[in-house]
């Protein structure tokens, strides 16, 4: 099976491929030529198989299914609508620019973790070394003065002395916590409770349902406008969501269009899609424009989430360095209150 694709790589060999198709050429010479260009050597070799299925008589959708972790079922049935109404090449770039959109959706939300993530790692370290090697020569200092020590002292002291005990012990069971969970969400009831658990997390769970709620109106504006139905679109679409609150909220609109409702209705009934996007849905039904409505309403997501992460990392930064101002403050503090007291009984 082939591996995954990173999907800058994906979008680039989409709009190379569109590019192709437009000028008239071939598709097997083209796959041909982008195959053999190709860096990536498994978008390389997934682009040779699908070359050899066309070669034989086979769709281009249809090779392309073949390779699910390269091309996934939403680009191979927006390449089957594009093949089926003769405009491949128009799909083509339509496609390219949602997947560049998408990554551009995925960086801002790494970006945003990455953060906070290097500070901890930097924090977590340089109290390890004051604990291992500054801590140490204190104590020789202390131990020698036959002092009472104040608490805080005792603390910072008992700590060090356990560190190649407490180290990892805590990374031990900082990686069990973590892999229950990833095993839990495995789960159908796991994952469903762990993804509304993160949706109503404080500051973070507002920023994350705006995420999922531009990747689903962009994922079903692109699949509507190539001409792909509403029904495959929203199942299609419910499972880009990656998302177990989201995607049963989905899977129950698109069963009640099945019995005759509108889009609009059973969407804002889930109560998980916020007004503005349901009222867009009404206003596109009404004009024959679901589409077009979807896909402004996702670049209007997109625009809240890229302040929103601004907004949250300017108000992160000033919160980590104060914490690791306590704690190391805390720890050199603590270490010099003998010698406030020594200091002030002599004096």
């Amino acid at each position: 099976m082939t591996r995954h694709v990173p999907a800058r790589t994906l979008a680039v060999f989409t709009r190379q491929l569109a590019v192709m198709v437009d000028a008239g050429l071939p598709l097997v010479p083209c796959l041909e030529m982008l195959a053999r260009e190709e860096p990536n050597r498994a978008l390389s070799a997934a682009v040779n198989d699908v070359r050899r299925g066309v070669e034989g008589g086979a769709a281009l959708a249809t090779a392309m299914a073949r390779h699910p972790n390269t091309f996934d079922r939403l680009y191979t049935s927006l390449v089957a609508a594009g093949e089926a109404s003769g405009t491949l090449d128009a799909i083509l770039k339509r496609l390219a620019t949602f997947i560049e959109k998408q990554a551009r959706l995925a960086s801002q939300v790494r970006s945003a973790l990455v953060y906070p993530a290097v500070v901890l790692t930097i924090a977590v370290v340089v109290v390890a070394l004051i604990l291992w090697q500054v801590v140490p020569t204190f104590t020789s200092l202390y131990s020698g003065l036959n002092a009472a020590l104040p608490w805080p002292t005792r603390v910072v002291i008992w700590v060090s002395r356990r560190l190649l005990v407490i180290g990892p012990v805590s990374a031990l069971s900082a990686w069990a916590v973590v892999s229950v969970l990833l095993r839990y969400r495995q789960t159908s009831e796991g994952r469903m409770l762990i993804d509304r658990f993160l949706l109503r997390l404080p500051l973070v769970g507002g920023t994350l349902r705006k995420v999922i709620v531009a990747r689903f109106c962009r994922t079903l504006g692109t699949l509507l406008g190539s001409g792909v139905s509403i029904l495959n679109g929203l199942e299609i679409t419910g499972r880009a969501a990656n998302n177990a609150v989201i995607e049963r909220a989905i899977a129950t609109v698109r069963a009640r269009i099945e019995r005759g409702h509108t889009v609009s209705q059973p969407l804002s009934a889930t109560g998980e899609f916020p007004p503005m996007v349901t009222q867009m849905v009404g206003v596109g039904e009404r004009t024959g424009t679901l589409d077009g409505m979807l896909n402004r309403a996702a670049e209007f997501y997109e625009d809240e989430v890229d302040v929103e992460i601004a907004g949250l990392l300017t108000m992160l930064e000033p919160v980590l360095i104060a914490v690791l101002g306590v704690v190391v403050g805390g720890i050199v503090v603590s270490m010099y209150l003998p010698l406030v007291e020594l200091v002030g009984q002599l004096s």
